[in-house]
């Protein structure tokens, strides 16, 4: 049993926001403190997103003072940056639990508290929410004076290049002198990876510019001192200041041309500085941006060192940082798929000079930085813009390109209209990699992989395919480079470590539309598609000495369908089970189901698969037996199924 981690004297006092407002400023510095060891303490033992949250803890700390939460509305973006707000609004007793099957979410959630009021687990959506509070706020505050809320978005810059991000700040400033929105931006220069783009650019420039910071001090003293004369004297100190920047430097001016009032930058690790710009912004009217530096993993050498590798660790010994020998191992094994990608795709792109690589603020997590190590000029981090990057990669292909669009299958979803608008229609050969297919373990429902093959299966044109392992992997990787001329085309494969030892095979080229027997049986044919088969391949060796001996067929394609092969599977056996990583509502085995309905096959179909809910955090096996399909439901299933004799009946017509 893991050892419980003990707060500090001031962190231990607080149950609730409301305590810590009580406290002086020298205490509030000694509870950042406090509250940053408790951080490191809890994370080295139970795992979790690390240096976002060391990075945040003064800003956490100094709006929960300032603001009446929960009466004023805190939002935060992405969420991994929340673990002190989580601690500080009476979770601390039950944080152990935090990322863990039945335990608080490792994002803010709703179902846990009013201190939670939007759910978030993606990224750029803190705005567009607080705006639209914002707005229903003014609406009841017409019926009832109650409804005098403040609301406060915090976003880092890495979330900023979104843009749902762009759109909400330009619904917010055209509509400014009306809602009470606060805008803290968290500029860290980081999102997992360091940000890239233009405004990343802007924003340092910002940061380390020694005129306007001079100025701007100046500005806000003056504020300072005419606020105690009156209203109208502050207003003219904004105006002031709002000369000033334009006077200064155009760069100064690009929120400000937004309507949306600019203050900043300040130091995001100087507790009493936050208190004092949140104090004079707190009752500005309209929205406004205060503009935060600080440091991803904040207090902790190792991780402001290395802000990537410390992003979310695992478990470490925070003494010296080493990552529990436990989440390693030095003998040889099975690479995970992401590192397989990575090393393959650059492997055929020293061949193939036209193959290009696009991720949405992924290199790192999927690998596809082995490619941009040797060929930078071939690989695009386009930032958090998974819209922008499938309707760039489909602009490549008008051009004789062949990209390979690297986008996690839950953040896939967010790109939706351009897959269907920007690749389908005009039936551009895009290949598509969706990586963390399935369910992803402790991150929970915000990035589960579940619902990629169904919302993909509807869309004509589109190859579909997931492969077993490794070998798979590869030789699909290679096929989608060959069928450059034809379709759009997309694999998924999960989380983690494959099958395969030694990966690295010559690859070939593998038929569209074409599956393939894993083990021969009778009575039960097992249809499954990607990884999971590996798991069904197991179940099948010890079912055997029961004398249980269903077939396994790995289809590979959900489109197209093999449909030689179904015709075949249909007229041999009494029963299917289909076997997906996915959601069974409209997924593969509903696509199994569809084309026994067109040929009139009249046999049962066990489907197993995520059912129709939405699936909270845990481990990838708790997750699996949960939902009915880990290797013991699966025997379980098998077992039951084998008993039955079911009387089949062929088709009326071919």
């Amino acid at each position: 049993m893991a050892e419980k981690v003990e707060p500090g004297p001031l962190l231990s006092k607080i149950a609730d926001p409301h305590a810590l407002r009580s406290f002086s400023l020298t205490e509030l510095e000694q509870l950042c403190l406090e509250l940053r060891k408790f951080l490191i303490d809890h994370v080295s033992i139970y795992g979790g997103h690390f240096a976002s949250n060391l990075g945040s803890v003064e800003m956490t700390v100094a709006i929960h003072y300032v603001f009446d939460t929960p009466h004023d509305l805190l939002i935060w973006d992405v969420g991994h940056q929340a673990y002190g707000h989580k601690i500080l609004t009476g979770r601390r007793e039950k944080f152990h639990t935090n990322r863990k099957y039945g335990g608080l979410s490792g994002f803010p959630s709703r179902g846990e508290g009013p201190y939670d009021p939007f759910g978030v687990g993606h990224s750029s959506t803190s705005i567009s929410a607080a705006l639209g509070m914002a707005i229903a706020n003014d609406h009841q505050r017409l019926r009832d004076k109650k409804h005098d809320k403040k609301h406060i978005a915090v976003i880092g810059d890495g979330a900023m290049t979104g843009g749902m991000a762009f759109e909400a700040l330009n619904h917010a400033g055209w509509e400014a002198d009306k809602h009470n929105l606060l805008v803290v931006l968290n500029d860290n220069g980081m999102s997992i990876d360091p940000n890239v783009g233009a405004l990343k650019e802007y924003l340092t420039k910002m940061t380390l510019s020694p005129t306007y910071n001079k100025i701007r001090d100046e500005v806000w003293n003056l504020m300072g001192r005419l606020k105690n004369v009156g209203k109208n004297a502050q207003e003219i100190a904004g105006q002031l200041e709002h000369s000033l920047k334009g006077f200064l430097s155009s760069r100064s001016n690009f929120f400000e041309s937004l309507n949306i009032r600019y203050y900043g930058p300040v130091d995001g690790h100087n507790v009493e500085q936050l208190i004092k710009y949140l104090k004079a912004l707190k009752d500005l009217p309209g929205p406004k941006i205060l503009h935060c530096f600080t440091v991803k993993g904040k207090g902790y050498p190792q991780a402001e060192a290395s802000q990537t590798t410390w992003h979310a660790p695992g478990l470490f010994d925070k003494m010296t940082g080493k990552v529990h020998s436990s989440q390693t191992s030095s003998e040889p094994g099975p690479l995970k798929y992401q590192e397989v990608f990575g090393h393959s795709l650059l492997e055929l792109a020293r061949k193939n000079d036209k193959i290009m690589g696009i991720t949405p603020a992924m290199p790192s997590g999927s690998s596809m930085n082995i490619m941009m190590a040797e060929l930078p000029d071939r690989v695009f981090d386009v930032g958090i813009a998974e819209q922008h990057a499938v309707t760039f990669s489909a602009g490549m292909v008008t051009q004789g390109l062949i990209p390979f669009c690297h986008i996690y299958s839950t953040f896939m979803q967010r790109g939706y209209d351009q897959l269907i608008h920007d690749v389908c229609v005009q039936n551009l050969p895009v290949n598509f990699v969706l990586d963390r297919g399935g369910l992803v373990g402790e991150d929970g429902a915000t990035h589960h992989g579940a619902y990629d093959l169904a919302f993909m299966r509807c869309l004509p044109h589109l190859i579909i395919a997931s492969p077993l392992n490794e070998e798979e992997l590869r030789n699909f990787l290679y096929t989608m480079q060959l069928s450059r001329s034809q379709r759009p085309f997309s694999i998924r494969y999960p989380r983690g470590k494959g099958t395969t030892p030694k990966w690295k095979t010559p690859m070939k080229k593998i038929p569209i539309g074409k599956g393939r027997c894993l083990r021969e049986g009778e009575k039960i044919a097992i249809l499954s598609i990607g990884h999971i088969g590996n798991i069904a391949l197991e179940v099948l060796d010890e079912l055997a000495a029961e004398n249980i001996f269903p077939a396994l067929y790995d289809m590979r394609f959900v489109k197209p369908l093999d449909e030689d092969l179904l015709h075949k599977i249909c007229g041999s056996f009494e029963q299917i089970i289909s076997l997906e990583d996915g959601c069974l509502m409209g997924g593969f085995g509903s696509a199994i189901l569809e084309f026994l309905a067109q040929h009139e096959y009249f046999l049962p179909v066990r489907r197993l698969g995520i059912p129709d809910q939405i699936i909270k955090q845990g481990k990838p096996e708790e997750l699996h037996k949960l939902c009915g399909y880990d290797k013991g439901s699966i025997q379980k299933v098998l077992r039951a199924q084998w008993k039955r004799s079911p009387k089949r009946v062929l088709p009326r017509s071919r």
